[in-house]
């Protein structure tokens, strides 16, 4: 497929994009303080909307499960998590109107990431401000926040969901799938922690936390299990490493391994649909993909031409 070259309009720096469900629509996230949202099709795209909300930076945008409804969420440097919904009453931004916003965090907001669909309407939410809040949508339209508090004291830089069925629970002998909660985080503290919930409560569930990064891990990305008894954690840190964690089945001890020593801050970490291409994109603008042999060796597939 021809790469397509996409002008977003912003007046700024683009921190993050994210593309929906169905592959139709962009939404992007600038120092402008506005979102955009881009129709795009093989060759062609559309300026669909720009959301204006927020007074600071924005750093990432999110799209809910469209069993929810069209549900956009965005956080920023102003402390604010802003939940849009696409409508059409009138006045409302171009269709789309602020559903739901989330101000009690009491720093920039770095990082946001919708919970597993199976898991109700569910956004994890990591502040500078070292806490992390989980807002969760009730049946009335009400929203409840728990949080995770002193996550990463000196500020909380990513967060990721694991996938909501247990590794391995679909080929038990209940194949039913068991439910679970979990999260991974990363911050300032050069650490990744995991946190599971327990009776209505986030709890650690790695001890100690995991350890590779000698400087600030700006991403963490949890890889879609598909069935397999093992966990896979990227992250990807101002050291200039990429980090693979494992765990061979639940309750066993995390073990990490440095996929590539980039020598650049590495920004993000992100996995494809299936789990098994990682791609990384680094300090020196190179986007690269990488797959694992048979082997357990990490290798390098592809780079994304700029």
């Amino acid at each position: 497929m021809p790469s397509l070259k996409i002008e977003t309009g912003h007046q700024d720096v683009v921190h993050d994009v994210a593309m929906d469900y169905y592959g139709k629509r962009l939404a992007t996230a600038s120092s402008d303080a506005t979102i955009k949202i881009i129709g795009v099709a093989a060759s062609s795209q559309q300026h669909l909307a720009t959301l204006s909300g927020h007074q600071g930076p924005v750093w990432q945008v999110a799209w809910a499960h469209p069993k929810f409804g069209s549900l956009l969420a965005s956080c920023s440097y102003d402390s604010k998590v802003v939940i849009w919904k696409e409508g059409t009453k009138e006045g409302t931004s171009n269709g789309w109107l602020q559903f739901y916003v989330f101000s009690d965090h009491k720093a920039s907001v770095n990082s946001i990431a919708w919970a597993p669909h199976e898991l109700g309407l569910c956004l994890a939410c990591g502040s500078s401000d070292g806490t992390i809040s989980v807002l969760s949508a009730g049946p009335d339209g009400s929203w409840e926040a728990t949080r995770i508090d002193q996550a990463h004291p000196v500020g909380v830089t990513s967060v990721s969901w694991a996938p909501a069925i247990l590794p391995g629970s679909l080929v038990g002998p209940n194949s039913g799938g068991e439910i679970v909660q979990k999260l991974a985080s990363c911050g300032c503290d050069n650490t990744v922690k995991i946190w599971k919930l327990y009776n209505g409560t986030w709890r650690m569930d790695c001890f100690p936390a995991l350890q590779m990064h000698v400087d600030w891990v700006r991403d963490v990305a949890w890889a879609p299990n598909l069935g397999l008894p093992k966990s896979t954690i990227a992250s990807a840190s101002q050291d200039g490493t990429v980090v693979i964690w494992t765990v061979g089945k639940e309750g066993e001890k995390w073990e990490g391994k440095v996929l590539k020593d980039f020598k650049t801050p590495v920004w993000r970490v992100s996995w494809s649909l299936t789990g098994n291409l990682l791609a990384v994109a680094d300090g020196n603008n190179n986007v690269t993909l990488w797959k694992e042999a048979v082997d357990g060796e990490w290798l390098q597939v592809t780079a994304v031409e700029p």
